[in-house]
C-alpha cells in the first residue's frame, strides 16, 4: 500500500475543512432539518477495497487505491419518531420527512453516487415513502453490526420504490396489548437487466447461452409482515414473520409469445406467489423470488437486553418441505442498557454473534426431493445477474459474486454468484474508548462454491448433473473492520476506519480511511 499517496490525498481535506467550517444553519429557521458534510481520504492495497469497507454500506463505497471522497447529507425526520406512541396524544395527525445523501469519489475511478433521495409522509400508523432509501429487510439484532440479512442487507444501493408501510410495531389495543405488528408493501424499479436466453444445443452438446442487450425495465416487488407477542410490561417478547421479494417484468422477453399473461395478471401472480405454466413454459413462480421466514425473542434483564433470532431462507421452494431447514442465519445480540459514551475508559454498547450456514440448499443426493432442486441462493436462470443491483449483491455479502472473488476458482457461465454454500462465524462489537465511539466486525468463513461446481452437481427435481471437472476448491476467508469517530467541537468529528482481508476467496488487501464530519 502506498501510504505516501494516501498522505497526499489527505491534503484534499484542507479545502473541505474550510468549506465545512464556513457553513452555519440556524436550527430555528429549519425546524427538524438536519445536515452534515463528511470528507474522507482512503488508501487501499492491491487495488482492492477490503470486504467490510465495501460491504453493507448501502453502496457508499470508496474506489480502489488512493482516493478522496465528499459526502453531503440533509434530512428531516418526524417530530415524534415512534409510531408506538400513537395513543400518547403527542403526535401530529400528519407528519412528513425527506432525505438526501450524495457522494463524490475522486481517484483512480471517479464517480458520483446518489445514496439516498426520498420523501415520506405519515398519518396514524401508516407511512407512504417514495424514492431511494437505506432499507434492510429481515429480523436481526443490529443492522450496523450484523453480517447482513438474507433478503436485503443494505449491501447495495437501495432500489427506487414506492412503499406503503407500518414501519414500527403497532400494539393492538385488544387483549391488553398482547399483539403488535408491522409490515410493508412496495413496488420498485430495478432498471434494465440482462436476461439469459437458452438456445438448445444439439445433444450431446450442452446448451448455448446468449445474453440479450436491450430489455424493458425490470420491476421489484416486496412485502413483509412481522408480529410481536408480548405485553408492554413483559420482559419477554416473541417475534415471527416473513418477507417476500421478486424481480419480475421480463417474462415475455425470456419466454417469447408463449407467455400469455398481461402485466396486471403477472403482478397478481408475483404478489401471491402463484405458479404459472403454458405450452413451452415449465410451471414455476414468475420472476426471481426469494425471502426469509424469521423468528426471534428478546428478554430485558435489569442491565442487559438480549435478542436471539433466526432467518430461514427460501429461494426456489425447498423451505415449504423443510428440505433446506439446516440453512439459516442464527444470531444473538446483547445490549448494555447502562451504556454511557461520555464515561472515560472502555464502555461497551452492544455485542453480536452470528452463525451463517447455507451449505445444504436441499442439494445433496440424500436431501428431501423437491421439484425445484437445489436452492442455488441468489442465482436465477433468466435474470443473469441474479439477486444483485448495480453489480452488487442485495442480500448477505458473504454470498460472493464473480466480480469479488479471486480469479481461478470454478464457476458456471450462467452464475453471477459463484459462492453461495458457506459456513461463517461473525462477531460485531460497538462501544466507546476514551470518548472515541467505535464499531468493529470480525468474520471467518469456509466457502464451498455452488452445487453446480461441486462433485454432486446442480439439480432440478430428479435431474442431477454430477461433476468430475470444474470443481470449486473449498477455501477459507478472514475479514476484519474497525471504525471510530470522536467529537471535537462546534459539531465537528474526526475519525478513521481500517479493514483487512486474508484468505483464498478474496484478494488479500488492507485499507485505511481518515474522516472529518461536520454536523450542521
Amino acid at each position: 500500500m502506498n501510504f505516501a499517496r494516501t498522505t497526499n490525498i489527505s491534503l484534499l481535506l484542507i479545502p473541505a475543512i474550510f468549506f465545512i467550517s464556513t457553513i452555519e444553519i440556524k436550527a430555528q429557521t429549519f425546524r427538524n432539518i438536519h445536515a452534515e458534510a463528511e470528507t474522507q481520504a482512503t488508501g487501499t492495497s492491491n487495488g482492492v477495497v477490503p470486504f467490510w469497507m465495501r460491504s453493507n454500506q448501502f453502496g457508499s463505497v470508496p474506489p480502489p487505491g488512493a482516493s478522496a471522497s465528499f459526502t453531503g447529507r440533509i434530512y428531516r425526520d418526524y417530530e415524534t419518531p415512534t409510531i408506538t406512541a400513537l395513543n400518547s396524544g403527542k403526535k401530529k395527525p400528519i407528519d412528513w420527512g425527506f432525505g438526501f445523501d450524495g457522494r463524490v469519489n475522486a481517484g483512480k475511478e471517479s464517480n458520483l453516487l446518489l445514496i439516498e433521495a426520498y420523501a415520506k409522509i405519515r398519518t396514524g400508523i401508516f407511512q407512504l415513502k417514495g424514492g431511494r432509501s437505506k432499507d434492510v429487510m429481515g429480523l436481526n439484532g443490529d443492522t450496523a453490526l450484523s453480517s447482513g440479512n438474507f433478503a436485503v442487507s443494505g449491501n447495495s444501493l437501495g432500489i427506487p420504490k414506492i412503499e406503503l408501510s407500518i414501519p414500527d410495531y403497532y400494539r393492538i389495543p385488544a387483549f391488553d396489548g398482547l399483539f403488535s405488528f408491522k409490515g410493508n408493501f412496495a413496488h420498485g424499479w430495478v432498471g434494465k437487466t440482462r436476461i439469459l436466453d437458452v438456445i438448445s444445443g444439439t445433444p450431446p452438446n450442452p446448451p448455448l447461452y446468449y445474453i440479450q442487450n436491450t430489455h424493458p425495465v425490470t420491476y421489484f416487488h416486496q412485502k413483509s409482515l412481522y408480529v410481536r407477542l408480548g405485553k408492554k410490561d413483559w420482559k419477554l417478547n416473541l417475534y415471527g414473520g416473513f418477507n417476500h421479494q421478486v424481480y419480475w417484468g421480463n417474462e415475455r422477453e425470456a419466454f417469447g409469445p408463449n407467455f400469455k399473461l398481461s402485466s396486471l395478471k403477472s403482478f397478481f401472480y408475483v404478489a401471491t406467489g402463484k405458479s404459472y405454466g403454458s405450452k413451452g413454459i415449465p410451471t414455476s413462480k414468475i420472476g426471481n423470488q426469494l425471502g426469509s421466514v424469521d423468528i426471534g425473542a428478546t428478554y430485558d434483564f435489569n442491565n442487559l437486553s438480549v435478542m436471539i433470532y433466526r432467518q430461514n431462507f427460501y429461494d426456489v421452494g425447498a423451505l415449504s418441505k423443510l428440505a433446506n431447514i439446516r440453512d439459516g442465519l442464527n444470531g444473538i445480540s446483547i445490549e448494555n442498557k447502562n451504556y454511557n459514551p461520555d464515561n472515560r475508559g472502555f464502555e461497551w454498547k452492544k455485542v453480536l454473534f452470528e452463525f451463517l450456514y447455507s451449505k445444504d440448499q436441499a442439494g445433496y443426493p440424500w436431501s428431501v426431493p423437491t421439484k425445484s432442486g437445489d436452492e442455488d441462493y441468489y442465482n436465477n436462470f433468466y435474470y443473469m445477474e441474479g439477486w444483485s443491483y448495480k453489480t452488487m449483491g442485495v442480500g448477505n455479502p458473504f454470498i460472493t459474486t464473480r466480480n469479488d472473488a479471486r480469479t481461478g476458482q470454478a464457476y458456471r457461465y450462467a452464475d453471477y454468484f459463484i459462492n453461495n454454500r458457506i459456513v461463517a462465524f461473525h462477531l460485531g462489537l460497538s462501544g466507546s474508548l476514551y470518548n472515541w465511539i467505535f464499531s468493529s466486525k470480525l468474520s471467518y468463513s469456509k466457502n464451498y462454491g455452488t452445487f453446480g461446481t461441486s462433485i454432486y452437481g446442480g439439480s432440478t427435481g430428479s435431474i442431477r448433473n454430477p461433476q468430475t471437472t470444474n470443481i470449486f476448491v473449498p477455501v477459507q476467508q478472514f475479514s476484519f473492520y474497525l471504525e471510530s469517530m470522536k467529537a471535537i467541537k462546534k459539531g465537528c468529528s474526526i475519525g478513521f476506519a481500517t479493514a483487512l482481508d486474508q484468505g483464498k476467496l478474496l484478494y488479500n488487501s488492507y485499507g485505511l480511511q481518515l474522516k472529518l464530519k461536520k454536523s450542521l
